[in-house]
């Protein structure tokens, strides 16, 4: 019988974006792809260092300790040569991650096979790919390449922006074209009405799918908004949650102000924002991933089989 990830939280990964392959990706840059590929057959046994999204990932992953039957599963998918698997296998046998599954493209996309993996978030540090994900309607965000210091804490600690990654960007349209007071007006005047669905509005359900399965207290997964939204937003952000049936464990409404030391303060194993001037911050000390604007508003893709088994 073949393995169904339907049921599954399915985390779809770069190399890059686990391990610290910058030195790499720079050899690649200025000498080629022949290069590039020589280097890392010469040096399969070097175990590479952990990347931005490392610790996420580890620390995801030990969720399936918990139950008799895996929640999580992280396939790595990478624009690389198969032959250069092999350094990255060796590496994620040597730090003991369960990850089971890979893709090697070389070089062509990667979006493509995003649905046949059913991927629910899918982080890279190649934008065109990400980009491509989010025009298909997949969550992804470009992680940011920086190394970060191991952390002690056993759960996972996932923080969202708020306009254009949980919800959609149509209210923060308004606020561009048209300035805060009518922006704080519009939110009042609709705040009994749910925000529309962002990017990453399907992740955090599945998130809170799997907080469901724990007492509050003993969940392995904390989750926070924090967002550049006044509080006078509040009820309506709040509205949303409840229609949408997830929990959100901690909220912070900074009302423009600067974004990296709170998201510090959280602990977060990864935060996603829309915005590079708040990334810039953040990632000095947090692993930050940006999430690109939907290129073009189509209609709404029809549900993934997952999605159409997970609402019965």
């Amino acid at each position: 019988m073949a393995y169904d990830l339907k049921e599954k939280l399915v985390v779809a990964i770069s190399s890059r974006a686990l391990f610290d392959l910058e030195e790499e990706n720079r050899l690649f840059e200025k000498k080629g792809i022949e290069e590039y590929y020589r280097h890392q057959i010469e040096r399969e046994r070097e175990v590479l260092k952990p990347g931005a999204a490392f610790g996420f990932v580890k620390n995801l992953l030990r969720i399936n300790r918990h139950f008799p039957q895996r929640l999580i599963e992280v396939i790595v998918l990478s624009r690389n040569n198969a032959a250069t698997g092999l350094r990255i296998r060796r590496s994620i046998e040597h730090y003991g991650l369960e990850i089971e599954r890979a893709g090697w493209t070389a070089g062509r996309p990667i979006s493509r096979y995003l649905r046949a993996f059913d991927v629910d978030l899918f982080l890279s540090a190649h934008a065109e790919d990400v980009q491509e994900a989010v025009d298909a309607g997949v969550a992804a965000a470009r992680i940011i390449p920086r190394r970060y210091k191991k952390r002690k804490r056993k759960d996972v600690r996932i923080a969202f922006d708020g306009d254009a990654v949980l919800f959609s960007d149509a209210s923060e349209r308004i606020y561009k074209k048209k300035g805060l007071e009518a922006f704080l007006k519009h939110e009042r005047e609709n705040a009994q009405k749910p925000l529309p669905e962002g990017p990453f509005a399907k992740l955090l359900k599945v998130l809170s799918r799997i907080q469901e399965r724990f007492p509050m207290e003993k969940a392995p997964i904390t989750t926070a908004l924090i967002t550049a939204r006044n509080f006078s937003t509040f009820e309506r952000v709040m509205r949303t949650f409840d229609a949408w049936g997830v929990r959100v464990d901690e909220a912070f409404f900074l009302g423009g102000v600067e974004k990296e030391r709170v998201v510090e303060a959280f602990g977060a194993d990864i935060f996603f924002d829309d915005q590079d001037v708040h990334l810039k911050g953040t990632s000095r000390k947090t692993p930050s991933a940006q999430v690109p604007y939907r290129r073009q508003e189509t209609s709404r893709p029809k549900r993934s089989h997952k999605q159409a088994k997970r609402k019965k």
